[in-house]
């Protein structure tokens, strides 16, 4: 049975593996690198900033930011957002247009 199970799985090859017979190129260098990790550790810095800044916000505020922007799920649109929260669709966007100012002149100027 562990005969058969091996068989399945084949030969496990690493990426660093050389694929040539003089060693220049390998596994790892054929595959496409769609990943930028620095712009990936970028953005995840960028986000945690953005959320720490919106927890600072007044409790009102902090939630229509929430709901508008889907930090907790989809985004919702100012009229289901001012009917979860019982105000009226005006001051939703008065809020959040507050909120929009605060962290325009909270985040770091490039």
């Amino acid at each position: 049975m562990d005969l058969r199970r091996g068989r399945r799985t084949g030969v496990t090859l690493s990426l660093q593996e050389p694929l040539e017979a003089d060693g220049q190129l390998t596994l790892a260098d054929t595959l496409p690198d769609e990943v930028n990790m620095e712009a990936g550790c970028e953005s995840r810095a960028d986000a945690a900033r953005l959320r720490a800044l919106v927890d600072a916000l007044p409790a009102r505020e902090r939630a229509i930011m929430r709901q508008r922007y889907g930090f907790d799920g989809a985004p919702k649109t100012q009229q289901q957002t001012a009917q979860a929260l019982h105000i009226s669709r005006s001051y939703v966007s008065r809020l959040e247009k507050r909120a929009l100012e605060y962290l325009r002149g909270r985040w770091p100027a490039e």
